[in-house]
């Protein structure tokens, strides 16, 4: 049962248990995972924002640091760089909400300060002691499970999201984040082995069972690529689908994905037998 009927940013809030909400997949990098370098380019990238948001996206969640595994970071200037600029040109052209995926208090902080709503850190405001402070100036917050790749695999993996997401939460509301402003992210393909991402997908209500809305990213991830075999990130369509079909049946709220237009047809689809 979740604690509130809604997740409030200081922009506007999003009821919950009504209607899926999506939140598009925005990376303004040239290395990432599935997309990197298809918007670097400033136009490219405020064109697909707002495609995205016409497909029925509520939250853009900008990133200007690559997560992929053997990822190479970027200092908190060039993350700035890259994504300051983009925020403060959308800002003004569109209601909904931006999310910044950072793990970076300073970048974080800038880019709330150009007009984003959201910080969406993997690390789960425990990295940069900075974080849990920005986090509450800003006004809302997604806390995602990670852990160090050498961890996979070692006991209760549920259990292990659990405590970390409970520590995490506990940091950020002492810092001033609002109860109504907190959304839970089990981290799938952040230090997980492949059966423990479906796993997770399995038991997700214990998830949920925290209180806190959820939002999953399972789109495009190599837990799709293994399973069918499918090497091209933009192949995993049907997959990713059907993930966003089996986390909204457990009752999570927020769906992370690339693909909006199809992903919001087969939320609506799940909707409606589900929550109608």
């Amino acid at each position: 049962m979740r604690n509130h009927s809604f997740y409030k940013t200081a922009r506007r809030e999003l009821t919950l248990g009504a209607r899926t909400h999506l939140v598009g997949i925005l990376n303004l990098t040239p290395d990432s995972f599935s997309d990197g370098g298809d918007f670097v380019d400033l136009d490219a990238a405020v064109l697909h924002f707002h495609a995205m948001v016409e497909a029925g996206a509520e939250m853009i969640d900008i990133g200007g640091e690559s997560t992929r595994p053997g990822y190479i970071p970027v200092s908190p200037t060039e993350e700035i760089a890259r994504v300051v600029p983009f925020i403060e040109k959308v800002r003004p052209h569109t209601d909904a909400l931006i999310s910044i995926d950072t793990s970076k208090a300073e970048v974080a902080a800038a880019a709330i300060a150009a007009g984003a709503d959201v910080v969406n850190d993997v690390w789960g405001a425990q990295r940069d002691p900075r974080m849990p402070e920005v986090m509450a100036a800003g006004g809302a917050c997604v806390l995602m499970h990670n852990r160090p790749a050498e961890e996979a695999g070692l006991g209760d993996v549920m259990l292990a999201i659990q405590e970390f997401l409970q520590c995490s939460i506990e940091r950020v509301k002492a810092a001033g984040v609002r109860d109504d402003a907190i959304l839970l992210d089990p981290g799938l393909g952040f230090g997980k082995t492949y059966e423990e991402n479906w796993e997770i997908m399995r038991r997700l209500p214990e998830l949920l069972a925290m209180g806190y809305p959820v939002l999953l990213g399972a789109s495009r991830k190599s837990m799709i690529a293994k399973l069918l075999d499918l090497k091209d990130p933009k192949a995993r369509l049907s997959g990713t689908l059907a993930t966003t079909a089996l986390g909204i049946q457990a009752g999570v709220d927020f769906i992370r994905v690339h693909d909006v237009r199809e992903n919001r047809e087969c939320a609506d689809v799940v909707d409606h037998c589900r929550r109608f």
